[in-house]
C-alpha cells in the first residue's frame, strides 16, 4: 500500500467565473431576461448620450460674450458660468473681499475631508471644528484682524448654503437624540411634550415653518429688541431637521432587542449610562442611511430661504442668469448648480456607506 504525499496541483478558475467577465456575467448576463434588459439600457444610454454629448461638449462655448453662443449650430454656452461664477458662489458678497468666503469654503471642505477617515476622530478634529466657527465667522464677517466688515446681508450663494445646512445638521442632531428619548420615556409630561413637538413640526411643510420663524420668533422678544433673518432662518430648519431626526433616532431605539436594555440593567448602568455606552451607539449605526437621507434633503431644502429674502447657491445662479445678454442660457446655468449640489449630496452618500461598512466590520469582531 502506497501513500501520496504531494499536493494535487491548484487548479485556477476559469476565465469566465473571474475578474470583469465575471462581474458582468453574475450581474447584468445572469439570465436570458437581464441580458435583454441590459442590452436595452446600454442602446438607451448611448442614444441619451449620443443626443447630449455634442451639445454638451463637442459644439460648445466655454468662454466669449453673449454673440459667441448665438452662433448657428453652436452648443452649450458655459461662457455664461464662467462670466457669472463669482456671483453665484458669493452672491452679493463684496466683489474685492469674495477671497474670504473662498477660504471659508475650502477651509471647511478640508475638514469634511479629513472628517471622512476614522484614524482623525478624536479630541483634536472636535476642537478643529469649534475652531473652524470662528474662522469661519472671522473670514465672513471680518471687522476685526485688519479686515474689512462685511453685514450679513450681503451674505450668499455657496458659503450661505452650507452654512444653514450645517449648522442645522451640527445642532439639530442632538436635539433629536433628546427628543427620541423623549418621546420613549416613562414620564407623561415629557412623553407629550416631546410628541407635540414632533407631530406638530412634521406636520406642516418647511415652508411654513420658515415663514413662522420669520414671523413668530420676533413676538417673543421685547419690543425693541429685532431677531436677524438669518438666525430666524436658522431655527427654523433645525427645529424643522429636529423633529425629522427624532423619529430617525426612535426607529433604531425601537429595533435594539430587549435583551440589550435587559442586559444594561443587569449590569448596574443608570439611564444615561445605559444609553450612551449601550443602545444609542446600536441605534444610531441602525439609522445611518436615513439620518443621511436627511442630512441631503437638509441640504438641499436650503433653496426654500428665498421666501424670507435670502440668496442661497441656486437662488444666486437664478439672479446671475437675470442679466439680459445672459438670460437664454439659463439651462447652463442650472446644470453647472445641479452638478455642485449633486457633489455634496453624492459624497455625504458614499461617506454615509463607507461610515455604514466601518462600523459593521468593528462590531462584527
Amino acid at each position: 500500500m502506497s501513500v501520496q504525499t504531494t499536493s494535487a496541483p491548484i487548479e485556477k478558475p476559469p476565465v469566465t467565473e473571474v475578474g470583469v467577465i465575471g462581474w458582468l456575467r453574475a450581474n447584468l448576463f445572469n439570465s436570458p431576461f437581464n441580458s435583454v434588459l441590459t442590452i436595452a439600457c446600454f442602446a438607451l444610454i448611448v442614444y441619451i448620450l449620443q443626443a447630449i454629448l455634442p451639445w454638451a461638449l463637442f459644439k460648445a462655448v466655454w468662454s466669449g460674450t453673449p454673440k459667441d453662443c448665438q452662433v448657428e449650430g453652436v452648443g452649450a454656452c458655459w461662457a455664461v458660468v464662467s462670466e457669472k461664477n463669482r456671483f453665484t458662489l458669493f452672491g452679493r458678497y463684496t466683489y474685492d473681499e469674495q477671497w474670504r468666503p473662498a477660504v471659508a469654503i475650502l477651509l471647511f471642505l478640508g475638514l469634511i475631508g479629513l472628517s471622512c477617515f476614522r484614524r482623525f476622530w478624536g479630541k483634536a478634529l472636535i476642537w478643529a471644528w469649534v475652531s473652524q466657527v470662528f474662522i469661519w465667522a472671522i473670514l465672513m464677517w471680518g471687522g476685526v484682524l485688519g479686515l474689512k466688515f462685511v453685514s450679513h446681508e450681503q451674505w450668499g450663494g455657496l458659503p450661505l448654503t452650507l452654512m444653514m445646512s450645517v449648522v442645522a445638521i451640527v445642532v439639530a442632531y442632538p436635539i433629536g437624540i433628546v427628543l427620541a428619548l423623549g418621546r420613549r420615556s416613562d414620564m407623561p409630561v415629557a412623553r407629550s411634550l416631546c410628541v407635540a413637538y414632533i407631530e406638530l413640526i412634521r406636520g406642516v411643510p418647511l415652508i411654513s415653518v420658515l415663514f413662522m420663524a420669520s414671523v413668530m420668533i420676533p413676538l417673543f422678544f421685547p419690543e425693541g429688541v429685532t431677531v436677524d433673518k438669518l438666525l430666524r432662518a436658522q431655527i427654523g430648519f433645525t427645529m424643522f431637521l429636529a423633529a425629522y431626526l427624532a423619529e430617525v433616532v426612535r426607529a433604531g431605539l425601537q429595533a435594539i432587542p430587549k435583551g440589550q436594555y435587559e442586559a444594561a440593567d443587569a449590569l448596574g448602568l443608570g439611564y444615561w449610562a445605559k444609553m450612551r455606552l449601550i443602545v444609542l451607539p446600536q441605534a444610531l449605526r441602525l439609522v445611518i442611511p436615513p439620518m443621511v437621507n436627511s442630512f441631503i434633503s437638509t441640504f438641499k431644502d436650503t433653496s426654500l430661504v428665498i421666501i424670507i429674502g435670502l440668496v442661497d447657491l441656486l437662488n444666486a445662479g437664478k439672479i446671475a442668469v437675470n442679466d439680459p445678454p445672459w438670460r437664454s442660457f439659463y439651462v447652463e446655468m442650472y446644470v453647472y448648480i445641479a452638478l455642485i449640489y449633486f457633489a455634496f449630496c453624492f459624497t455625504m452618500s458614499k461617506f454615509s456607506q463607507r461610515l455604514e461598512r466601518d462600523l459593521s466590520k468593528a462590531t462584527s469582531r
